[in-house]
């Protein structure tokens, strides 16, 4: 038997212990399946209004899906014990509902731009290892597109990614970028994706990995200071928009600016620590473009290197990085058949991503992750990830 078929199978079997006890829902059960995803390169250039390079992986989130015959939705999981419900004439935040808000928030504002459905039971399963890899993306992707498909109705899915960011703003009150929402919806296997997230104008790009692997690794740290880190470097880069403009009249974000027209024009920001967070910015828009160059002639020792320069700038220019972190990535490069390797995600925490040539990578797992016990007080996790498609249903195989 296929692996999909005994995994559909499981799935099928936790879906009717969850929800016949309490009676049937209408109509037969249908797949979906949303990515996780990770950013390759372009960190904290979103809100500056440059480029990001992300793609969508093969781990991520199921949904089981039923309509029901009245307006009652319930929600399951595998990954947690209890069973959520609502009525979907109530869609509100609820603290005790803890994960089942981000569903809630999507079909909130589905409604909102007059997408109404009818009653479902939905169980959820999600792979997503760690944190940084957007499970919250793919929680709502997955939800709002299984919905949608099983109301019989079209999906724009860069509309359906603008309604999950806008439900992860509003809703669940996580100021987000689109760069998440998008990945997940539009990600195409073999391929990453060129992203201008102001714009969202964007660029399917082969990422070839021949012989080779991304491979995540997780601090398993926990991270208490994005929140207030991301607002102090965002109120940096706004400084620095302000100082430029003394060269730059109609500069509105540091992505409009090349790394030759900073390096010019340097003088006019006042703080040294602004001038810092804006060459990194500046710095990494230039490396995102010079990295696309690089897969388009399938050179992907030069990818890696631009990695490793991202990883550096992140930890000496923006100061987002950390111990946990910075130990990962040394350890990554003392390893042979590793291209390249860099912290993924706003940093303080959270995981790393490396290029790993294939015959190393249990290698790389058992060095790496015994020197990161011996320098940290963590445990780290690893995971070798392919490159996979962006929300779709799950056909029978």
């Amino acid at each position: 038997m296929k692996r999909m078929d005994r995994h559909r199978q499981t799935l099928t079997a936790a879906f009717h212990e969850a929800f016949d006890n309490a009676g049937k829902g209408e109509g037969g059960l249908r797949f979906f399946f949303a990515p996780g995803r990770v950013n390759m390169i372009g960190e904290h250039t979103d809100y500056n209004g440059g480029y990001v390079f992300p793609a969508a992986l093969t781990f991520g989130t199921w949904v089981v899906a039923r309509k029901r015959p009245d307006r009652k939705l319930r929600f399951a999981s595998l990954n947690f014990p209890s069973i959520h419900e609502c009525d979907l004439d109530q869609l509100v935040f609820a603290e005790h509902d803890r994960w089942a808000n981000y569903p809630k928030a999507v079909l909130a504002h589905l409604q909102k731009h007059g997408y109404d459905s009818s009653g479902y039971d939905l169980l959820y399963a999600g792979n997503i290892p760690g944190s940084g890899l957007s499970s919250s993306a793919s929680i709502q992707l997955v939800t709002a597109y299984g919905i949608m498909r099983s109301e019989g109705r079209e999906v724009d899915p860069v509309k359906l990614a603008l309604i999950a960011q806008e439900s992860e703003n509003q809703f669940m009150g996580v100021n987000c970028g689109i760069m998440d929402q998008f990945t997940v919806a539009m990600g195409k296997e073999e391929h990453a994706i060129l992203l201008k997230c102001d714009t969202l104008d964007y660029e399917l790009v082969p990422f070839r990995l021949s012989g080779y692997k991304v491979l995540i690794a997780n601090t398993n740290k926990s991270r208490g200071l994005v929140d207030s880190a991301y607002n102090e470097r965002r109120a940096q880069c706004e400084q620095a928009v302000a100082d430029l403009r003394a060269s730059f009249p109609d500069l509105k974000v540091l992505g409009e600016l090349n790394a030759e027209q900073l390096k010019t024009h340097m003088h006019v920001i006042g703080d040294s620590i602004v001038r810092k967070r804006a060459a990194h910015v500046i710095e990494e828009n230039d490396r995102v473009l010079a990295s696309v160059k690089a897969l388009k002639r399938n050179d992907l020792q030069q990818f890696g290197q631009l990695m490793n320069a991202s990883h550096a700038s992140l930890r000496d220019l923006y100061e987002v990085s950390c111990h946990e972190l910075d130990v990962l990535v040394e350890e990554a490069l003392q390893v042979e058949g590793v291209l390249g390797s860099r912290m993924t995600g706003a940093g303080f925490g959270g995981c790393t991503v490396s290029i790993v040539e294939e015959t190393q990578v249990d290698t790389f797992i058992e060095r790496v992750g015994a020197a990161y016990r011996e320098r940290t007080d963590y445990e780290a996790e690893f995971y070798v990830a392919d490159i996979g498609n962006g929300v779709h249903e799950k056909e029978e195989e």
